[in-house]
Order: structure tokens, then sequence, then C-alpha cells
């Protein structure tokens, strides 16, 4: 079926591309020898042509999926990156728009970044264990060492306000109430499961383990045992926290770390990728390169 359909779409397009010959087909779109005449002009080699191809055919089928899952780039981040293109070019974006190449390098910016969206969502819940840091990094081990805590939080975002115009101090005073009861005895992970507005709650609202870093973490990195802190601000509401545990942590192991997990999802992003193409129609018209 896919191969009639892929008939068909020659046959409709066929005067449409009749001055720009077709180099391959990946589902319902074309590959034109002008798409990649840039590239294909840089080498005479007969294989670096090929791989030019397939790294083009990569790119049209990760588009195409990006598309169907509707992450394709945003007018927004499209004009961010090009804002980031202009000012690392000491240019405002109006000169970067007059260049005649400006049409180009806004689809390849979008393209890109289409690209970037699908594999972080593709890559999400690719993680590695502590087993494999330790056997991957253990002569990454050195003297230089990154505190890290974890903490447990109660994030209170809404709250019903009949009683006062003010929620934030409403809020506040409920936070306030919750830490009262805690210190008196009360379970913190108890009071996070049942007041906690963070998706953390379900986890008494513990945290991943934090890099020292920031007023608010150096803050709660100073409490005592079992002490609870004051009302602060955070990106999901007001909250109270207390720290749980502690440690030092070679910088050279969370560098070894960040590389093992980026390599791991690349690799599986990689697979992805070639499993993705295997499901898709392509012809490659190898006579006319």
């Amino acid at each position: 079926m896919k191969r009639v359909l892929a008939l068909l779409f020659i046959l409709s397009i066929g005067p449409v591309f009749a001055e720009n010959t077709i180099i391959a087909i990946v589902n319902n779109s074309v590959i034109t020898h002008q798409s990649i005449e840039a590239n294909l002009s840089k080498t005479t080699s007969y294989e670096s042509k090929i791989s030019i191809i397939n790294d083009k055919i990569d790119s049209v089928i990760q588009l195409q999926k990006a598309k169907s899952l509707n992450i394709e780039a945003s007018e927004s981040d499209v004009i961010g990156a090009l804002l980031s293109v202009a000012k690392s070019n000491n240019i405002s974006i109006e000169q970067l728009r007059s260049y005649p190449e400006f049409s180009s390098l806004e689809i390849e910016v979008s393209n890109k970044i289409s690209i970037l969206n699908l594999q972080r969502l593709i890559t999400t819940n690719v993680g590695i264990s502590e087993e494999e840091i330790l056997n991957q990094c253990f002569n990454e081990f050195s003297g230089n060492g990154v505190k890290q805590i974890k903490i447990a939080q109660i994030i209170i975002s809404e709250i019903d306000t009949q009683l006062t115009n003010d929620k934030d101090m409403a809020i506040k005073s409920f936070l306030n109430k919750l830490a009262d009861h805690i210190s008196k005895g009360a379970s913190f992970g108890t009071i996070a499961k049942l007041h906690s507005q963070h998706s953390s709650y379900s986890n008494g609202g513990v945290s991943g383990w934090i890099e020292v870093n920031g007023p608010t973490i150096i803050m709660l990195d100073a409490l005592k045992d079992n002490e609870i802190s004051k009302v602060y601000l955070t990106n999901f509401g007001f909250a109270i926290g207390m720290k749980i545990d502690e440690r030092i942590v070679s910088s050279d192991l969370i560098k070894c770390k960040e590389e093992l997990i980026y390599l791991k999802a690349e690799n599986f992003y990689s697979n992805w990728v070639k499993d993705l193409r295997e499901d898709s129609y392509i012809r490659i018209y190898y006579d006319k390169l």
C-alpha cells in the first residue's frame, strides 16, 4: 500500500519538480537534489554522497514524527533562537533578516528545535543506576567534592480564600500551622501526602539529591536535624521544608555521570531512529547521484 501511495505521490508532483531532480522519497515527502546540493558539492566520493542522503532521510523522518506528535518548534522558540544568533554575531535581528540566506537559516533553526524537542521527549525516561555509575566512573573519583542534600517539602499553590482576599497570606498562614504541627511531633511525610500540591507529595515531599547552590537550597542546608524552615517561595508555590540527608560527591563523578546519561540517551535515541526508519517507506534513486 505504501508503494502505491508513493507512486501516486510521484505522479501527482512530477510537473512541479521537473526542474529539480528527486533523489529520495521518505513516506509522503521528497528529498530533492537542490535541498542537499550544498553538502553534495563538497565531496566526489560516492560513499560520502550516500551518507549525506541518509542523514537527510533521518532528519526528514524525525521532522515528520515531531509534526505527528505536535511538538514542532513554536514561533517564539524560533524567534528566540534567531535573536541569540544575531546577538552572538553582534548584529540586530533586523540586520539578520536582511541577509539573503535568512529564510534558509529560519527553516534550519526551526528544524533543529523540532528535532531537539523530539529527542527530549523520547529520552525523557532514560536514566542510569547508581551501580552503573560506580562501575563506569570508579576511576573518576578525586578529592574535589560537591555537597548535595535531600529535602522534603510541602508546597501549596492554591487555597480557599473565602475568608480573605490575600491568597498569599492565607497560604503562608496555613503552612505555618502545618509547620507547628510537625514541630510538635506530626510526621512531615504524612502531612506532605495530605496537603502538598506538588507531584512529590506521593513520596512524602522528598526530593532527589540536589546540589547546594542558590539561596533557597543554602538556607535549607543550614537547617538543624528535624528543624522546619520558614515559609519560602518556589516556582510551584509557597513551601516549608526540612533537610533529611546530605552527602559529598566528587565533582568528577558528577561530570562522569552526566556524560554517561548523555551517551546512554544518545544511543537509545539512535536506535529509536533506526526503528522509525525501518517502519518508513524510503526509496533512494542511486542512479541520479
